[in-house]
């Protein structure tokens, strides 16, 4: 079984209202005292505007899953040992602390130092974001590195399947490398409402703004790996997690090549979704669609989560199909 956390973008208003007064809740309300900020307010009553704001998007979000994955621990004991965790750009802090890498308090304090850090960069050099549906990553690549060729600022910042990047960098050079792409033959291009240039060096000075807190921080040996967006490795303990923090601010969010470590490598064969949304699912299905998924983020959908019975040959047997 491998866990995986979606990153920012998965929120939406009151997404937290169908968790809230669940045995999972107290973990909302210790992350309002840890971070100092009305976690509650933005599960329940922060609309869309609010919640596209970075810092609150993040910590929303992180706290969201991890009210969930305190709930599925329950429903699924296997959960609570799983093979390997992942999570998307954001997703990653959370499969931290699903691992036992990271403890929860220290969980809150980086994504919020992180989600701050990363506002701060924004204003600072603003820029954005759009996805690429349709185009091989190498061809959304050198889409991205003619304009660069041309003085423009714009970089491949997610490869989440073998049919869908995203790009990342200065508003007009992104525009200029859509347009290049739709030449090469993408489908369609989704602009992402951010304002900033997520998982580029336009985004130095969050890593450096965020490299206090990760120093804060301790990181534990574990009882499982979690697979790097930066190498897309897994990587247990302490083994140089800061760096690759602090790294991932600024470099690419390698998810495709995560995936096929997760199931190709480590032979996992389900994945579940923890979080809001269904994104990671639907790229699994597209990445390695003989693996099978569960996606859990609401409560209604933990009575999908399968029994262990000493007559179940295999977890997949078990959940064939529930995606």
């Amino acid at each position: 079984m491998a866990l995986t956390f979606p990153g920012q973008g998965a929120q939406q208003p009151g997404m937290g209202r169908p968790w809230a007064g669940r045995p999972g809740w107290f973990l909302a309300e210790r992350a309002a005292e840890v971070s100092g900020r009305d976690v509650v307010h933005l599960l329940l009553h922060a609309d869309e505007e609010e919640l596209r704001r970075t810092d609150n998007a993040q910590l929303a979000t992180f706290v969201l899953e991890m009210v969930i994955l305190h709930e599925v621990r329950h429903a699924l004991p296997a959960a609570r040992r799983p093979l390997v965790c992942a999570g998307h750009s954001l997703g990653e802090y959370a499969a931290l602390v699903a691992a036992g890498i990271v403890g929860f308090d220290d969980g809150v304090k980086l994504v919020a130092a992180r989600g701050e850090a990363m506002r701060e960069a924004c204003a600072s050099e603003p820029g954005t974001m759009a996805v690429v549906l349709g185009l091989a990553p190498d061809d959304v690549e050198k889409a991205a590195a003619g304009v660069r060729d041309e003085g423009g600022q714009v970089w491949v910042a997610n490869l989440n399947s073998p049919q869908q990047s995203v790009v990342s960098g200065e508003a007009g050079a992104v525009a200029r490398c859509v347009e290049s792409a739709q030449e090469l033959g993408a489908l369609r291009i989704l602009s992402i409402p951010v304002g900033g240039a997520f998982h580029t060096p336009l985004m130095r000075l969050a890593a450096r703004a965020f490299g206090r807190a990760v120093r804060a921080a301790e990181f534990r040996p574990g009882h499982a790996p979690v697979v790097s967006n930066v190498d897309a490795r897994p990587h247990r303990g302490a083994d140089a997690w800061p760096q690759r923090l602090g790294r991932q601010i600024t470099e690419p969010v390698r998810w495709a090549d995560s995936v096929r470590t997760m199931a190709d490598e480590l032979y996992c064969d389900m994945f579940v979704e923890i979080g809001p949304g269904r994104t990671l699912t639907g790229l699994a299905r597209k990445i390695t669609p003989q693996v099978s998924r569960l996606s859990i983020a609401e409560p209604g959908q933990l009575v999908a989560v399968p029994a262990p019975s000493p007559l179940t040959a295999s977890p997949r047997s078990s959940v064939r199909g529930a995606a």
